[in-house]
């Protein structure tokens, strides 16, 4: 994985965890703000990436063979401001994950980029991030014909990641910006999280019990 920090200063320094041997759960805040919950009850070690099936644009990502991530990147508060911009290739689709939380699934329908359906229900463009206290976004992002992402922040600086989009089909996107109820998220998080995925791990339709 190849990261540019900077206005448009470049530099590398990623990896991508095909090596790692895994069974992520949601992950605790007591270790301090930046954390975040990521990716609650996925099963399966990760295999060589190589492993991994191509992604197939126009049919719903499913949760099938080993899980393999690649680095999560995630971006607060002050640098990540309203009106920040996610870019990414043409073609990409969109299916949201429902009761994060609780016992995450992912939707049944999949919508273009950037229109995502936000956990109260309403559709926003995912593609701004939001003023603090909007509705909490998560979803599964696939049909990557190129692996790349930019963030550009209203201070000027932009962030662009690339990976091989051929071995990690999948970008796992998460945003929480303070609206969710729950102790101890609630008001706390203004965070975006992003990270490449070999496949979906979610199931669909079929919240976890």
């Amino acid at each position: 994985m190849n990261i540019t920090r900077g206005k448009r200063k470049r530099t590398e320094a990623g990896r991508t965890d095909d090596a790692e041997n895994v069974t992520p759960g949601r992950r605790g805040v007591l270790a301090g703000l930046a954390a975040i919950p990521v990716l609650y009850s996925l099963g399966g070690a990760a295999t060589p990436a190589s492993a991994a099936p191509a992604a197939q644009p126009d049919s719903i990502p499913t949760a099938t063979g080993e899980l393999v991530r690649g680095e999560e990147q995630r971006y607060h508060a002050p640098l990540l401001a309203p009106g920040t911009r996610l870019v990414l290739p043409a073609g990409v689709k969109a299916v949201p994950v429902h009761d994060y939380y609780s016992g995450p699934y992912v939707a049944s329908a999949q919508s273009a980029w950037p229109h995502l359906t936000a956990t109260d229900g309403t559709t926003v463009d995912a593609s701004i991030v939001p003023e603090r206290g909007a509705p909490t976004r998560i979803a599964m992002l696939s049909g990557f014909t190129e692996g790349w992402y930019e963030l550009s922040h209203a201070s000027g600086r932009i962030d662009r990641v690339t990976w091989n989009a051929r071995k990690l089909p999948f970008l796992w996107f998460y945003g929480e910006f303070g609206a969710t109820d729950e102790v101890p998220y609630r008001d706390w998080f203004y965070t975006l999280a992003l990270q490449p995925f070999s496949r979906n791990p979610y199931s669909r339709n079929t919240p976890a019990k």
